[in-house]
């Protein structure tokens, strides 16, 4: 199709979808309302719609005192009896797809429930407002020039009792129009590839020689994969290979620790990244603007929200807002109720508003991610930030992390414990570790009071680790590939204790 009029086509559907966009802007809370009101209408016949008499809930806070909060372990019975091919449970329309947790260490995999109203108007939808606002705020894009390179997860999809389960990329990719593919490499074959190290080769060779004019994948993995690329054809910048490369859509992982990164392979001062924030669970929040670290959170594809405050969360104290009620610049955990059934679920993310007009946010990191063993709140953002700062100072490039707390023994105070695999080390790794405090301190004065005059915690220990030290714990727990990562943050020595050990094996 040529190019003059598939942006003549995307020009017309942005101007539609502006208009519903709009809509939200302007009137936020009436749009998540209504959407609420939607929600406990069309499951009113399902079994949990009878238990709770959703019929009869006329007003959000009705729905708060009768329809309890829930996380994965609450509502797993009903999902393994839909998993078993039963239906209207928690939600009416038949749910066919089950997204495969992908992103936590825990050894029970989780099944999402994908119905096809939130494959349609919120993961596709969102896929679609994404281009849109790129190409709204980039009129000058050649974007359909070419193609976007995809990285999705390494998981084949797997059939049983008339359902299917695997990856949500690769339920995308299956669900996708059929003349999507055109437009995308690499192929929906290799795209599926369960052996993930023989998927990336497989990818290198299929795309070096394409016109490729995005990237779209999580930061970690599709840092392996452009490193392999360079590798492969020997060349020193990725637009060296494809020069009309213009944008990445990322997401997944924080972006903060990989900026340096990927500034170093994609070295054109115009190159642009877009962040969105998706998971199994739905898609919930874009980049709207260029240049902005910020994300414009979607109010109308079929997820209503409410928060936890992060100072009460699992505190007698707790409470649970709507949106109305948040306030910029406090941490939240984040609830969601969606068209695809999941009621007041917990999806263990944190996030911090920015804005409030629009409702602009950052995600913070995790519920169970953070190191609060003696009181001091340290959340992957503060962690995050630090590590940049610190690696700037000093010359240095991390390629991934973990750090936990040495736990009080006796009359030794506490203290935390930090590994980190390094591209480029630091020549110096005890001023690392000074720069590191220094930071945190700067970054988290709950932090700072325990470190001060080392009257709670000691300074920290910085161990390096060796190198594809991560990569190989990932290996041996298959968890290659698509959102599986190393906890960054732990209040346990769970994953410490492991990796320490394995920082020592032969490889």
């Amino acid at each position: 199709m040529p190019i003059p009029l598939v942006n003549s086509i995307a020009s017309w559907f942005l101007k539609k979808r502006f208009d519903q966009i709009e809509l939200f802007l302007k009137y936020p809370n009436e749009v998540q309302n209504e959407l609420l009101f939607h929600l406990l209408y069309t499951a009113k016949d399902t079994e949990i719609g009878k238990r709770y008499d959703f019929h009869t809930i006329s007003n959000y806070k009705t729905f708060c005192e009768r329809v309890p909060i829930s996380c994965y372990e609450d509502c797993q019975d009903m999902i393994e009896r839909s998993r078993r091919g039963e239906q209207n449970i928690y939600w009416p329309n038949p749910i066919r797809w089950f997204a495969k947790s992908s992103g936590t260490t825990n050894a029970k995999s989780k099944f999402i429930p994908v119905s096809s109203e939130s494959l349609e108007d919120c993961h596709y939808a969102a896929s679609k407002d994404l281009l849109c606002m790129y190409l709204s705020n980039n009129s000058n894009s050649q974007l359909f020039t070419g193609k976007s390179l995809r990285l999705g997860g390494s998981k084949e999809l797997y059939r049983e009792n008339g359902t299917v389960f695997g990856d949500l990329s690769a339920i995308l990719i299956d669900n996708m129009p059929f003349w999507a593919e055109f437009s995308s490499t690499p192929s929906n074959r290799v795209s599926l590839m369960s052996d993930w190290e023989l998927k990336m080769q497989a990818i290198v060779d299929e795309t070096r020689n394409e016109n490729v004019t995005s990237l779209a994948g999580v930061p970690s993995w599709m840092l392996v994969l452009l490193n392999n690329v360079l590798e492969t054809t020997g060349k020193e910048s990725l637009f060296d290979i494809w020069p009309n490369l213009e944008v990445y859509f990322h997401g997944g992982v924080s972006f903060v620790p990989y900026v340096d990164q990927y500034k170093a392979i994609l070295p054109q001062s115009g190159f642009r990244y877009y962040e969105i924030y998706n998971a199994s669970e739905g898609f919930f929040a874009i980049q709207d603007r260029n240049s902005s670290s910020e994300l414009l959170l979607m109010l109308d594809y079929g997820i209503f929200y409410e928060f936890i405050p992060m100072d009460l969360y699992g505190t007698p104290q707790q409470q649970i807002i709507p949106l109305t009620d948040v306030q910029v610049g406090k941490n939240y955990a984040v609830i969601i109720t969606t068209n695809a059934g999941l009621w007041r679920y917990k999806i263990g993310d944190t996030i911090r508003f920015t804005s409030i007009n629009p409702y602009r946010i950052k995600v913070s990191g995790r519920t169970k991610h953070h190191i609060n063993a003696f009181g001091e709140e340290l959340i992957i953002e503060n962690a995050e930030d630090a590590l940049r700062t610190v690696c700037r100072s000093t010359q240095s490039e991390i390629v991934d992390y973990t750090a936990a707390p040495i736990f009080m023994k006796g009359k030794d105070k506490g203290s935390h414990e930090w590994l980190i695999e390094f591209k480029t080390p630091p020549s110096n790794l005890d001023r690392f570790r000074e720069l590191l405090d220094d930071a945190l301190k700067s970054l988290n004065s709950d932090y700072e009071a325990k470190r001060l005059n080392n009257l709670t915690l000691n300074m920290p220990t910085v161990h390096m680790a060796r190198e594809r030290l991560f990569y190989d714990w990932l290996k041996q727990h298959d968890k290659l590939g698509g959102q599986h990562k190393i906890p960054r943050l732990s209040n346990s020595r769970e994953y410490m204790d492991e990796l320490l050990q394995l920082n020592t094996a032969v490889y």
